[in-house]
C-alpha cells in the first residue's frame, strides 16, 4: 500500500538533502548549552569520636546575706539603783559584696527603717552583641534545577562551595547550513513533483510548502541533521493533514436506536461492498442491522445487496426497479423501529455531482430518512478524482465521514493523503480487500508509517 509513494519520498528527501549539504553556505555559530555534571563522590572520612564539649564555667556568685552580731552591753545589778546606760549606737558596716546589679531586690525587707547599704558592683567586661536583623524575603518558587542541586548536595554531602553546581553551562561550536528562500523553492521543486505525479491535491502541496519553508528556510541546522529535519518537517506537516475531529462509528451507533447511516458515492467506487463490510464490522462489535436498497436505478443493484444480506444474515428491504428511493429508505427504517434493530443501512445509487436529476434525487432521499450519519465512499485509486468527489457531496448533502475502498491496490496514496484535508471530514475506514473483515480503521500513524516517515 503507497508503495510508488513511498520510493518517490525516499529518493526525493536522499536528493534534497544531498543539495542541501552541498550548496547550502555554512555558518559557525558559537552556542551555551547545559550539561549536566556529576560531583565527586566524597571520601568517607574515620569516624572520629566526639570529644566532650568543654563548656565555659560561669561563675556562680552565692549572695550572703550580711550577718549583723549586735553585742548586748553587759548590766551590772545593783540592789538599789538599777543604771541602764542607754544603748550603744550600732553602726554596722557591710561587707562590700561584689555582685550584679539587681541581684538583691529584697534585702530592703531585712532591714526596714535602715538605710540601705550601698554595694559597689565591679560590673564584668559585657560585650555587647549587636542585634541579628531578620530581614524577611518572600520565598520565591524553588526551580527544578535548584531542586536538583539541592539534593545532590545533601546526597553527596558536599556544600554548594564544594561543587560547581549541577548544571555547568559549556559553550560549543557547531557548523550549520542555513537554507534561503530562493535555494529552498529550487530544492522544493523536485518534491513538489513527486507530490503531483503521486495524485496529491494541489491544496495539500501548498500547505507542505509553507510548513516547510517555515521550519527550513533561514533556520541554521546543525550539519549532519539535515537529513532528519527535513524528514521531521515533512512528518509534522503530513500528520497536521488529519487534524479533523474523529468520528466513534460504534459510540454514535449506541446512543440512538434505530441509528441510520446513508452511504454516497458515484457509480463503481465500490459503495455496495463497503456497506456489507460495515455491516460485519457492527454485527462482530453487537449490534443488530438492517439494509435498504434504495440503488433502484442501477440494473443488478439489488440483487447484489440480496446476496451480501444473505451472507451476513441480515434483513434486506427492497423494492421493484425504478421505485422511489426515499421510501424504500422509509420503509427500512420503520421495519427497524418494529423489529427493535439497532442500525440501518441505506444503499443509494451512484450518480455524478453533474448529473443535475441524481443529485436532486439524493436530496429526497436524505430529506425523508434524515440519517444520522452520510458517508462518502470512494475509490482511492482514482487520487485527485475521488478528492473532488467528495468535495461535490459534500457541498450537496453535507457528508460526514469517509470510506476510501480499494487502498490494499493504491500504490500513490495521494487520495488518502489529501481528501481529509480538502473536505475537512475524517476518513473513518480503508478498504483493504475482497472479504467482509478486510476493513480497516483509519489510523494516521500507520499511514504515515506506509509511506517512510
Amino acid at each position: 500500500m503507497f508503495n510508488f509513494l513511498k520510493d518517490k519520498l525516499k529518493s526525493v528527501l536522499s536528493k534534497f538533502t544531498k543539495k542541501v549539504e552541498e550548496e547550502a553556505p555554512e555558518e559557525k555559530i558559537t552556542v551555551e548549552k547545559e550539561v549536566k555534571v556529576e560531583p565527586p563522590k566524597p571520601k568517607e572520612k574515620p569516624k572520629a569520636e566526639k570529644k566532650p564539649e568543654k563548656k565555659e564555667a560561669k561563675p556562680e556568685i552565692k549572695a550572703e546575706k550580711p550577718v549583723v552580731k549586735v553585742e548586748k552591753p553587759k548590766v551590772e545589778e545593783k540592789p538599789v539603783e538599777v543604771k541602764v546606760e542607754p544603748k550603744p549606737e550600732v553602726k554596722v558596716e557591710e561587707p562590700k559584696v561584689e555582685e550584679k546589679k539587681g541581684f538583691f531586690a529584697k534585702l530592703k525587707e531585712t532591714f526596714v527603717g535602715a538605710e540601705e547599704p550601698k554595694i559597689e558592683v565591679k560590673p564584668e567586661v559585657k560585650v555587647e552583641k549587636k542585634p541579628e536583623v531578620k530581614v524577611e524575603k518572600k520565598e520565591e518558587p524553588e526551580s527544578r534545577e535548584s531542586r536538583d542541586s539541592r539534593e545532590l548536595e545533601k546526597a553527596s554531602g558536599l556544600s554548594s562551595s564544594e561543587k560547581k553546581g549541577f548544571f555547568q553551562r559549556i559553550t560549543e561550536t557547531i557548523t550549520t547550513k542555513r537554507i534561503s528562500s530562493e535555494k529552498f523553492d529550487e530544492l522544493f521543486w523536485d518534491l513538489e513533483l513527486a507530490l503531483l505525479e503521486n495524485n496529491v491535491a494541489v491544496e495539500v502541496i501548498e500547505k507542505i510548502k509553507a510548513d516547510l519553508k517555515l521550519e527550513l528556510v533561514d533556520k541554521p541546522i546543525p550539519r549532519g541533521q539535515v537529513d532528519e529535519k527535513i524528514a521531521s518537517s515533512l512528518h509534522s506537516s503530513i500528520e497536521g493533514l488529519f487534524s479533523v475531529p474523529s468520528v466513534d462509528l460504534l459510540a454514535k451507533a449506541s446512543q440512538k436506536k434505530p441509528f441510520v447511516i446513508c452511504f454516497v458515492g458515484i457509480n463503481g467506487s465500490g459503495k455496495t461492498t463497503s456497506i456489507a463490510k460495515v455491516a460485519k464490522f457492527l454485527m462482530n462489535n453487537g449490534f443488530s442491522v438492517v439494509l435498504a436498497a434504495a440503488d433502484t436505478f442501477r440494473a443488478a443493484a439489488i440483487d447484489q445487496l440480496q446476496l451480501h444480506a444473505d451472507a451476513l444474515g441480515v434483513k434486506l428491504v427492497k423494492h421493484d426497479y425504478g421505485s422511489d428511493p426515499a421510501a424504500v429508505a422509509f420503509d427500512a427504517i420503520k421495519h427497524a423501529q418494529a423489529a427493535k434493530k439497532d442500525v440501518v443501512l441505506i444503499d443509494t445509487a451512484g450518480r455524478l455531482h453533474s448529473n443535475i436529476n441524481l443529485m436532486d434525487e439524493m436530496r429526497k432521499i436524505i430529506r425523508v430518512a434524515n440519517p444520522d450519519l452520510k458517508l462518502f465512499v470512494g475509490e482511492s485509486i482514482t487520487g485527485n478524482d475521488c478528492v473532488e468527489q467528495a468535495k461535490q457531496f459534500d457541498a450537496v448533502v453535507g457528508i460526514d465521514g469517509i470510506i476510501l475502498s480499494k487502498a490494499d491496490v493504491d500504490e500513490k496514496g495521494g487520495a488518502a493523503i489529501s481528501v481529509s484535508y480538502v473536505t475537512k471530514k475524517p476518513i473513518l475506514f480503508l478498504g483493504v480487500g475482497q472479504e467482509y473483515d478486510d476493513l480497516q480503521a483509519f489510523d494516521k500513524e500507520k499511514l504515515l508509517t506506509s509511506i517512510g516517515l
